[in-house]
């Protein structure tokens, strides 16, 4: 019967809000400590995913202003290509505008001109004028002639008999004259060969 009587107290409103209240104020005291715990520490600097943050946004923008100056670098470098594929020829072309003057002149004095021998000449020095210009810029002639056949040089156009025995296999004549620029060859002579 005690245990119904303790029991039966402990039920009661008065003990119940006793209780809650004990409760109720046991944690509004810890509550309060460890308030004033955080407040007492003392605040810490950036923490280390501040950091990572803040080194992501480095990179980040690091890369974007590379990104960004390979950009530029590429569109420059390809502008500066195409005006250099348009000014290519420039520096030829200047060069050949005095033997294109010359020419003109000679033109112009054939028609009063009664002697064919000045004209000839003149002609000719046009020509030499002509072939020193290409060669300052590299071109030079093959010599084909009594050489033996090069297919990586020249162009057989036909074979006939050799005269002798020792241009067999060789060049016997020159139909057009090949050319290298810069030690590259840019037209093949065409040639006769000997059989």
């Amino acid at each position: 019967m005690l245990k119904k009587k303790k029991k039966e107290n402990m039920d009661t409103p008065e003990n119940i809000n006793d209780v809650n209240q004990d409760n109720i104020t046991d944690d509004t005291q810890e509550q309060a400590q460890q308030t004033e715990t955080i407040e007492a520490e003392p605040v810490a600097g950036p923490t280390a995913e501040d950091k990572l943050k803040d080194e992501l946004a480095q990179a980040n923008d690091k890369y974007l202003r590379l990104y960004a100056e390979f950009d530029n670098f590429r569109r420059r470098t390809q502008k500066e290509r195409v005006e250099a594929r348009e000014t290519e020829g420039k520096e030829l072309i200047v060069a050949l505008l005095p033997v294109l003057d010359d020419f003109e002149r000679a033109q112009r004095s054939m028609e009063k001109a009664t002697d064919i021998a000045p004209i000839k000449e003149g002609v000719t020095l046009i020509q030499n004028k002509l072939k020193n210009i290409l060669t300052q810029k590299g071109l030079k002639e093959m010599e084909s002639i009594g050489t033996p056949f090069d297919a990586d040089l020249q162009e057989a156009i036909t074979n006939i008999p050799a005269p002798t025995d020792d241009l067999k296999g060789k060049v016997i004549d020159e139909m057009e004259k090949g050319y290298t620029l810069k030690d590259r060859v840019i037209r093949f002579a065409k040639v006769i060969v000997g059989a």
